[in-house]
């Protein structure tokens, strides 16, 4: 069933996409966990359904994707698009700022997290009464986060493909075959033994998972 994310952001639909952001980041601020002493499991869903809001309206295509088909998203999806992931570090610095803990988004981003391989913990952040600025060497930085998650969740393929000293000097074209499916590799001219072409996220095709083919070239 479709979600009124306006309605749950307290916006119009023919809000701006800075007054969606505002919106946002003043609801954050008023359903952390803290702030709410005795509900937390209420603020802890409603905090949730806010995100999950945000991460459809803050984007502006899947805004576009959200006003004409009325998809509903998954509050995880706010780290997918570099408009509302920044909107969401920002936030992170409000809570810093004021002196409110960040152990409760484990709750609220716990099963993503865990979906994409990551054993990174808000814990680590949670300092009361340190603004989050201040903190050396400890700014959260969720591109590297998520880079690192999707590195461990990664998982390359090997392997090895001979050719002729011929087609080593004047590159060719071979076709590779995994799982059903039939790639075209392309050897650049100029390749030696011990040469690497990478395909990078084949395995997406092939495999239907993240990772890449990685082929090691043999003259002989």
């Amino acid at each position: 069933m479709t979600k009124d994310y306006y309605r749950i952001l307290g916006v119009p639909r023919n809000a701006s996409e800075e007054e969606i952001k505002k919106a946002y980041r003043k609801l954050a601020m008023q359903y952390h966990p803290d702030r709410n002493p005795g509900r937390e499991k209420w603020a802890n869903e409603k905090f949730k359904q806010i995100n999950e809001a945000y991460a459809a309206l803050g984007d502006p295509k899947k805004r576009r994707q959200y006003d004409q088909f009325g998809t509903i998203g998954h509050v995880g999806d706010i780290f997918g698009s570099p408009f509302t992931r920044a909107t969401f570090e920002d936030t992170i610095k409000d809570f810093g700022g004021a002196g409110l803990g960040f152990d409760f988004l484990d709750n609220i981003f716990g099963d993503f997290l865990k979906g994409k391989g990551s054993s990174f913990s808000f814990k680590n952040f949670a300092r009361p009464g340190v603004r989050f600025e201040a903190w050396p060497g400890e700014r959260i930085n969720l591109d590297e986060i998520f880079g690192q998650a999707q590195r461990v969740q990664q998982q390359d393929v090997h392997y090895e493909l001979t050719i002729t000293p011929t087609e080593a000097s004047q590159g060719t074209v071979k076709l590779l075959r995994r799982k059903g499916k039939r790639l075209e590799v392309k050897i650049p001219p100029g390749v030696k033994t011990g040469s690497a072409v990478r395909l990078t996220n084949a395995r997406r095709i092939t495999d239907s998972q993240p990772g890449d083919i990685l082929i090691r070239i043999k003259v002989r």
